[in-house]
């Protein structure tokens, strides 16, 4: 009896998040069907005509399109490459501080991006990116121009892309800093006795010992190819970038609610989640072959 009831409220207490789940997850896929109308709100789902595959093929035809997902891909998989390499470089180097309080006082402060939003970091980024902000007043001491590194459609996704790292880096660390623990001691103690200084070892035996979890988080960040960033692109770009810095969930939002072409962006929504759910059967696979890593 006393099993059931701790049980039953181990149920109540994710119950909360299930009803966010199906609320926001489930019922909005109900909804899907205006991809394939022309959707009036006046009329609802059930009163607007059918239109068939018209809007699928229509965003297909569409040059912004296009270059929403080209840019979509970019930016995403150039976040995922960078952070990781990041994450793992610092990882390695941080296990190397000998001196605990350091080694706290740097986790710390590259931890404490991530648990900010990226509205208080546009408005901090845009202070310092700014023609006469703080990046452009050291570039000039060097005789570089101003750069408006905002309003350069070249540039912008570049920004994006480190400025994510910056952000992501060190919290995404914690899982290689942890793997590291997992290694033996005895293996540095035998190849100190070879003669390895700390590089050999940090090549030899760390970066080894933490290669399943890389190659693992490497498998499984392929089905995020098309999650850019809406927060971060929405809160830094501008209508003079489109061109370089418009992805898809920045598309979908100005197409269908700013513009009300309520039917093309739910049609530009369900394909990025149909191909999110194959990248993620494609990572789920990547991470059995080469990871081991399964879920059942």
């Amino acid at each position: 009896m006393f099993k059931d009831t701790d049980r039953f409220a181990y149920y109540l207490m994710i119950l909360p998040g299930l009803l966010l789940l199906f609320a926001f997850t489930f019922v909005p896929l109900v909804y899907s069907v205006i991809a394939f109308q022309k959707f009036n709100p006046a009329l609802g789902i059930q009163g607007s005509p059918w239109v068939g595959l018209d809007n699928i093929l229509y965003m297909f035809s569409l040059r912004d399109a296009r270059q929403v997902f080209t840019n979509t891909v970019f930016i995403a998989t150039m976040k995922m490459a960078v952070v990781l390499v990041t994450a793992v470089v610092f990882a390695l180097l941080l296990n190397e501080v000998r001196f605990l309080r350091i080694r706290r006082s740097i986790q710390t402060m590259v931890y404490l991006p991530h648990f900010l939003s990226w509205v208080i970091l546009a408005g901090i980024l845009r202070t310092l990116l700014a023609r006469d902000g703080m990046i452009n007043d050291m570039l000039g001491v060097f005789g570089i121009g101003p750069v408006y590194f905002l309003g350069q459609p070249n540039v912008f996704p570049w920004v994006i892309i480190f400025s994510d790292v910056w952000k992501e880096f060190g919290f995404e660390a914690i899982v290689y800093l942890a793997a590291l623990t997992g290694i033996d001691p005895t293996l540095y103690e035998v190849a100190e006795l070879d003669g390895a200084n700390r590089f050999q070892k940090m090549w030899s035996i760390s970066l080894p010992g933490i290669a399943p979890v890389v190659v693992l988080v490497g498998c499984l960040s392929i089905g995020n190819v098309l999650n850019a960033g809406f927060d971060q692109i929405f809160n830094l770009y501008s209508p003079i970038v489109y061109s370089s810095g418009d992805i898809i969930d920045t598309y979908v939002y100005r197409i269908g609610l700013i513009q009300g072409q309520y039917s093309l962006g739910t049609a530009v929504g369900l394909f990025k989640t149909v191909v999110a759910l194959i990248l993620i059967g494609v990572s789920y696979r990547a991470a059995s072959k080469f990871a081991n890593y399964r879920i059942f």
